[in-house]
C-alpha cells in the first residue's frame, strides 16, 4: 500500500541566512511511503503529517538536507510499517524566480 501527503505547508526556520534564521518561512512538504497493510494494520495519514509539521517546527535546521535526512530518521523509528519512504522539502519563496527543493528516496533495507 502507498500513502502520500502532498503540498503540506508549514511555517518553519530552515536557512543559514540570517533573514531565515530570524523569522519562518513557509516550507511545503511531500511524502510518498510504502508500507505493509495488514486489516487494522494501517498508516494514520493524519499523525504522519503531524510528525512532519512538528518535527520542522521545533528542530530549526540550518539546511534542506539536514532536515530532509532528520526527518526520514523520525518517520522511519516512529512508523515501522513504512518500507520505503520519499521526501521532498521545499522553499518556495526563497528565489524570486523558481521553486528550490531537496528530495530523496530510501528503503529500510538501506540502513
Amino acid at each position: 500500500m502507498r500513502i502520500e501527503i502532498r503540498s503540506l505547508q508549514i511555517d518553519a526556520i530552515i536557512g543559514i541566512l540570517p533573514e531565515e534564521r530570524e523569522a519562518p518561512q513557509r516550507i511545503v512538504a511531500d511524502l510518498q511511503a510504502e508500507y505493509r497493510y495488514e486489516a487494522g494494520d494501517y498508516l494514520d495519514y493524519a499523525a504522519v503529517a503531524e510528525t512532519i509539521r512538528h518535527h520542522l517546527v521545533e528542530e530549526k535546521f540550518g539546511l534542506l538536507e539536514e532536515a530532509l535526512l532528520s526527518l526520514k530518521e523520525k518517520i522511519f523509528a516512529k512508523y515501522p510499517l513504512i518500507e520505503s519512504l520519499e521526501l521532498r522539502l521545499e522553499k518556495p519563496e526563497i528565489l524570486r524566480h523558481c521553486r528550490v527543493a531537496v528530495s530523496e528516496r530510501w528503503h529500510r533495507i538501506d540502513f
